[in-house]
């Protein structure tokens, strides 16, 4: 049963604040997001965090791998703020926003 949970998509949204001049801030987003659309997997940017769609463990994976472009990229460091939607049957960005478009 834990394998067929693991085959469901959950949304994860994420934010990463590099602590780096003002001037690198958006710059320094940009690599992080380069990551997420270079993973394959389904996304969307928002103003102020980037969701996602998958299996948990490889979204996770993904948001490390972003902090780390950040700090590639010049970062001194970076705070991430991580949120995940569960549903054990399963849910898709486009069911939880369908009534909104």
């Amino acid at each position: 049963m834990a394998n067929n949970a693991q085959t469901k998509p959950i949304n994860v949204s994420f934010q990463v604040l590099p602590v780096a001049p003002a001037s690198d801030i958006y710059r320094l987003v940009d690599r992080a997001i380069e990551v997420v659309q270079r993973s394959g997997v389904k996304y969307e940017v928002g103003p102020m965090e980037t969701t996602m769609e998958g299996e948990l463990d490889q979204l996770l994976e993904i948001i490390k791998e972003a902090q780390q472009a950040c700090i590639e990229a010049g970062a001194e460091q970076v705070m991430t703020y991580i949120k995940i939607a569960y549903v054990p049957g399963g849910v898709t960005m486009a069911e939880k926003v369908a009534k909104y478009r």
